[in-house]
């Protein structure tokens, strides 16, 4: 069922884009980004963007994400509520595995997601950016700011 955006909660808001992403439907995933959203990677190495600012640069990332990893599921999602009531804090596991290979994918995350207006406004994806050496997942190489 869809979330309204105008009315949901940042949490309600998170667990529904994790549904879209399992679900592969990436122009829905960013239909939930407010127009100057920011999605950073504090963790990013060298060759990848840190920074993306906009729905457009956000989209321009996650376009081919299904093409790359095939998410099966998010085994472990832990939402913690912060003391800025349009702010969370999300710890979570997700699985699949990488397209070009077939060897499973696993990787744990820790975000911090600013919700206002029903929409992500700021997303900080603290994931280990060992896990991107692996042959397969080189869709978010570029220049993107």
């Amino acid at each position: 069922m869809p979330v309204p955006t105008h009315a949901a909660a940042p949490a309600d808001l998170y667990r529904h884009s994790l549904r879209l992403l399992l679900d592969k439907d990436i122009p829905g995933w960013i239909g939930l980004w407010a127009e100057d959203g920011v999605m950073e990677f504090p963790f990013a190495p060298p060759g990848r963007p840190g920074r993306l600012t906009g729905r457009d640069a956000i989209a321009a990332y996650m376009r081919h994400y299904p093409d790359h990893i095939d998410l099966h599921d998010f085994p472990e999602v832990r939402i913690h509520q912060t003391t800025e009531p349009d702010t969370i804090v999300v710890e979570m596991r997700a699985v699949g595995r990488i397209v070009e290979s077939g060897d499973p994918y696993d990787m744990t995350y820790i975000a911090v997601v600013t919700v206002r207006d029903g929409r992500f406004t700021s997303y900080r994806d603290y994931w280990n950016p060992l896990g991107v050496q692996t042959p397969g997942l080189d869709f978010g190489r570029s220049d993107a700011r």
